[in-house]
C-alpha cells in the first residue's frame, strides 16, 4: 500500500520534465486555446516576468574548457607531488615505506583514472554549441548574475500571466541569467498565443533595455518598464535623469525647475553619439545645488 506521504523527488521531476518536454508544451498551448475559448484572457494587458531554479547540477559537475584544463593542471601537480612523497618514503625503515608507498600508489592511481574522464569530456566540449557540459542534469548551465563573480546552475524560466485571472499564457525556460534579453521575444509570443491586435506589456526594471523596448514598439506592443536606478546624483540627493521630461514637439527638456534646455552640440563619444541640453540661466538658478556640483550647469 502506497504511503500518504509518498512523492517523486525533484531529480524524478526534472528527468519527467526533459522525457516529455513536447508532451508538456503541448498541454500548455492546449490549454491556452481552451482560456480563449472561454473568454478568460483580458487581450490587452500581460505582465512579464522570469524565476530562476536551481539545477540538480552542482558547479563540480559543470564544465568548461577552462575547468577541464584547471583540473587537469591540479591533477598532474598532485600526482607529482605523491611521485615525490613515493620518494620520501622509500627513505624510511622498509615496513614503514612499503605503506606509505602502498597508500600513495593508490591515491596516484585513482588521479590517473580521471585523466581520460577529463580528456572525454574536453573532446565533448568541442562540440557543445555554448562551451559548457553539465553532466547530472545536461539541460543546466551555468549563469551570471547580477552579483560580481557570482553565478548559479539552474534555469531562468520566463512566464508571461494575463492581468484578469493571472493565467500562464506563455512560458519558455531559458539559460541566461538575467531578464534584459527577454522581453521582446516573450510580449510577441504572448499576443500570438492570445490572439490579440494590440498589447500592454508591463515589467520590472531587470527588463530594461532600449533595444527591447524599441523592438516592441515597432510590433506595436506597448510597454510599461521602470529604468534601472544607476544615477549616482540621484543617490547624492540631487535630481535624477529621470526628472528631466523630454518635449518631442520642440526637441528639448523640461528641468525641474521648469525651465526648457534646447540641444546646443552633439560629440561622438565611446562609438555613441551624445546631444547636450542645457538653459544658459543655469547659473542663477535657485535649485543649482540640487541639480549639480558644477559651477555652470549640469
Amino acid at each position: 500500500m502506497a504511503d500518504g506521504a509518498l512523492a517523486p523527488d525533484f531529480k524524478t521531476i526534472a528527468e519527467f520534465r526533459k522525457d516529455n518536454d513536447k508532451a508538456i508544451r503541448s498541454v500548455c498551448r492546449q490549454f491556452v486555446v481552451l482560456c480563449r475559448n472561454l473568454d478568460l484572457f483580458s487581450q490587452s494587458i500581460i505582465a512579464i516576468d522570469g524565476s530562476t531554479f536551481k539545477a540538480v547540477n552542482n558547479r563540480d559537475r559543470n564544465f568548461t574548457q577552462g575547468k577541464v584544463k584547471a583540473r587537469m593542471q591540479q591533477i598532474q601537480q598532485s600526482i607529482d607531488r605523491f611521485l615525490a612523497a613515493t620518494d620520501s618514503a622509500d627513505r624510511a625503515t622498509p615496513e614503514v615505506a612499503e605503506a606509505k608507498a602502498e597508500r600513495l600508489r593508490e591515491k596516484i592511481e585513482t588521479l590517473k583514472q580521471q585523466m581520460p574522464k577529463l580528456k572525454d569530456i574536453e573532446a565533448q566540449l568541442h562540440d557543445s554549441q555554448d562551451q559548457q557540459i553539465s553532466l547530472t542534469d545536461p539541460n543546466a548551465r551555468s549563469m551570471a548574475t547580477s552579483g560580481r563573480g557570482t553565478g548559479t546552475f539552474g534555469y531562468n524560466v520566463q512566464t508571461a500571466v494575463d492581468d484578469k485571472h493571472h493565467l500562464i499564457i506563455d512560458h519558455e525556460v531559458t539559460n541566461v541569467g538575467n531578464d534584459r534579453g527577454q522581453l521582446s521575444n516573450m510580449a510577441n509570443q504572448a499576443r500570438e498565443e492570445i490572439g490579440a491586435e494590440s498589447l500592454t506589456v508591463v515589467a520590472d526594471r531587470g527588463y530594461y533595455k532600449g533595444l527591447e523596448i524599441l523592438a516592441c514598439e515597432q510590433a506595436g506592443i506597448a510597454t510599461f518598464v521602470p529604468k534601472p536606478l544607476t544615477s549616482g546624483s540621484k543617490a547624492e540627493g540631487r535630481f535624477g535623469k529621470q526628472d528631466f521630461i523630454y518635449v518631442a514637439a520642440s526637441d528639448e527638456y523640461r528641468c525641474p525647475a521648469g525651465q526648457l534646455l534646447t540641444q546646443r552640440h552633439s560629440s561622438m563619444e565611446d562609438g555613441m553619439l551624445l546631444h547636450c541640453y542645457y538653459f544658459s540661466g543655469c547659473q542663477s538658478c535657485t535649485l543649482q545645488k540640487q541639480c549639480t556640483t558644477g559651477k555652470e550647469r549640469r
